[in-house]
Formats: C-alpha cells, structure tokens, sequence
C-alpha cells in the first residue's frame, strides 16, 4: 500500500511565501485528485483482505460465532451491584 507522499510526489511543486524560503505545495485538485485515489486503493484492499479472511478459515470462524451467541451464555451485569433491568 502507498504511503500519503507517494500519492501527491508528481503534484508538489515548490513556492515561495514572501520573506521565507521555498516549502513544498500541492495543488487544490491535485490533493482532491490524491484523496480520491487513495480512498479508491483502501477500498481495493478491504476487499481484498476480507476475501482472504472469508477464505482462509472458514471451518474455525463458524463454531467460535456460534458457540459465542447460544442460548446458554450468561449475562453478568457490567458494574457490580447493577440489577438487571429491562431494556
């Protein structure tokens, strides 16, 4: 994955404020234009790694969720001396 300064390093070109030495500056569009392509990539690789999760373990992720939300499980309040009240 890119790192923010490889998305702008074709876009920056250097100015000069007055009475100060040059600093780096990037167009309006252009950090419109990187901000774009940077969200576009992020959504690339979420795809990407939850293809790989949903296909990597699949016979391990399925007992742990369902074992997690049985009937059986027990509900302990979350302060100690808190009653159980209906939501």
């Amino acid at each position: 994955m890119k790192s923010a300064a490889q998305y702008l390093e074709n876009s920056v070109f250097e100015a000069r404020r007055p009475r100060r030495e040059l600093q780096p500056v990037v167009a309006y569009d252009a950090a419109l234009q990187a901000i774009e392509q940077a969200v576009a990539d992020a959504e690339k690789y979420r795809y990407l790694l939850m293809r790989a999760l949903r296909h990597s373990t699949p016979e391990i992720a399925a007992p742990a969720a369902t074992s997690f939300f049985s009937e059986e499980a027990t509900v302990l309040p979350l302060y100690p001396g808190q009653s159980r009240q209906a939501a």
